[in-house]
């Protein structure tokens, strides 16, 4: 096992957390708002300070790779890149709807074995970045940028349950109605959920090219060209 710092800027949270053997030993989350520029660098020097402090040797620094916000995203990038060239250490990209996954897989939630799970981050009116996974957590839907109907997801849909969560999924159940629909509200991409997927792409040998990472930003959606009227 190792020790992991994990960085987690998607979107308005500003999460920092520490794992060691899987466990955390550090946490630090801001949901006031879009802070990161401010409280991410506050973080960081509490951890490394804390990690020093207690002799413990750093192996990697695990960092969201989107979708989600620009600002955050970049700002999350460049902390841990700047962590991992002055310190020598390895990068991890954990995609964000993967780990919106996690406190539902992991939670109190009692899930059917055939559902499927639907992560959304929001990008506005009715647009959203989504992806569907079964409950391994293997890709049925690859990422998308949906401007969500109802006909969006009514192929899964049809076929059995289908739990929608992030910060984009409750603006949009009216509009999928369907009785197969289910919302999971209140969860968050937060550091501490990114622990057994970071761990999962350490013990793989999975890492990012510190010089040449990017993360997955948000990007426009294509707009329809409208019909001619004559």
């Amino acid at each position: 096992m190792s020790c992991i710092l994990n960085i987690e800027t998607s979107t308005d949270v500003v999460s920092f957390a520490v794992s060691r053997d899987g466990l955390c030993v550090f946490r630090k989350d801001d949901h006031s708002g879009p802070n990161h520029a401010v409280k991410l660098g506050v973080y960081v020097d509490e951890a490394i300070s804390y990690v020093d402090g207690h002799g413990i040797d750093l192996d990697a620094v695990a960092v969201s790779s989107g979708p989600g916000s620009y600002t955050g995203l970049r700002i999350g990038t460049s902390m841990a890149k700047g962590i991992c060239y002055g310190r020598g250490l390895k990068l991890i990209g954990v995609p964000t709807l993967e780990i919106l996954c996690v406190p539902v897989l992991l939670g109190k939630y009692e899930i059917e074995d055939d559902a499927l799970l639907c992560p959304m981050i929001d990008a506005r009116r009715m647009e959203v970045y989504a992806q569907i996974f079964d409950r391994a957590l293997n890709t049925v839907r690859p990422i998308q940028a949906d401007v969500v109907t109802e006909e969006t997801y009514k192929e899964y849909l049809d076929k059995g349950p289908v739990y929608f969560f992030g910060n984009g999924a409750a603006k949009c159940m009216d509009t999928i109605n369907h009785p197969n629909a289910h919302l999971i509200s209140d969860i968050e991409p937060l550091a501490e959920n990114m622990f057994p997927l970071a761990e999962k792409r350490s013990v793989a040998g999975k890492f990012e090219d510190v010089a040449y990472f990017v993360p997955a930003y948000l990007k426009d959606f294509v707009a329809k060209t409208p019909k001619k009227l004559l």
